[in-house]
């Protein structure tokens, strides 16, 4: 029997170097696209899924995350005394049912793998999904919906992948495939960033993943990988033949809003998508065409 999936776990420790100065007083997580923070996308993306019970794994200096989604009791209650109903329905995706969202500290840098295995009390027995805030994938399905279908019917560990060009491998886990009907690969195995001529494909997982609860048996014993941290990657690739494993080309386009380009390319992308403000950003990519 494939247990229902409810829980999302978002690491959200890193210290946004690459948006520094912004980022040395505020989490890279709260960097609004138009007018919602990265945090915010991610979570929306995984109610759409179903997904009801989230943990932030945090580091210093990152409480404004959990803030974000506290009541804001005198903003609201300044909203309704003037009658901004229109505002306080805005304030309506950055709330959270009380008792549905932990916190849990990564005390240190240690790796993507060692940030989910903190969440280790959070998971238990279930089967959770990882957001990585820094992608934001827009589409008409949401991207974490879609693994959460294919999680349905094969049961075991799936990941959103995207095909990269062979020279860029190196930044990126990749798959080693087996079969392959064109949306849905079965993945023979795992390398993390390998050289372009090492590289057993060009398809590179993005920051979307449903996994199994047994894969905390392998990240317990906090093995260092590439970089001298504790890779996801390696522990996901030891679980490959014990249960099924697949890699689903997703439908939508993904932003790295980790990069600044990839973000400023997002904040167009979502502001074209607004009727609201659709006709101004035409008028500015006119403005700034030949810029």
């Amino acid at each position: 029997m494939i247990k229902p999936l409810r829980k999302a776990v978002l690491p959200v420790a890193g210290m946004g170097t690459r948006f520094l100065p912004a980022t040395k007083a505020m989490p890279k997580e709260m960097l609004p696209v138009v007018d919602r923070p990265l945090i915010q996308y991610a979570v929306d993306e995984a109610r759409k899924a179903g997904i009801d019970q989230f943990c932030l794994i945090t580091g210093r200096g990152k409480d404004s995350l959990i803030d974000y989604f506290d009541v804001a009791f005198e903003l609201e209650t300044t909203l309704k005394e003037r009658g901004k109903n229109s505002l306080l329905e805005t304030l309506q995706p950055s709330s959270i049912e009380a008792g549905s969202l932990a916190a849990v500290r990564q005390q240190e840098p240690l790796g993507l793998g060692h940030a989910i295995w903190c969440a280790r009390s959070f998971i238990g027995d279930d089967p959770f999904a990882i957001l990585l805030p820094d992608d934001i994938v827009q589409g008409e399905k949401g991207c974490v919906a879609q693994l959460v279908e294919v999680y349905n019917q094969t049961g075991g560990n799936v990941v959103a992948v995207s095909e990269v060009p062979k020279e860029h491998t190196n930044r990126y886990g990749i798959l080693d495939v087996g079969k392959d009907d064109g949306k849905l690969v079965e993945v023979k195995g795992l390398v993390e960033k390998p050289n372009p001529e090492d590289a057993p494909s060009n398809l590179s997982i993005i920051g979307r993943y449903v996994l199994l609860p047994e894969i905390m048996t392998h990240l317990s014993k906090l093995e260092r990988g590439a970089g001298g941290e504790v890779q996801l990657t390696d522990a996901m690739a030891k679980m490959i033949g014990h249960a099924p494993f697949h890699g689903l080309r997703y439908d939508g386009i993904r932003y790295d809003c980790g990069d600044k380009a990839g973000y400023l390319e997002a904040q167009i992308a979502f502001a074209l998508e607004r009727p609201d403000l659709r006709d101004a950003m035409r008028g500015f990519i006119k403005k700034y065409a030949d810029a």
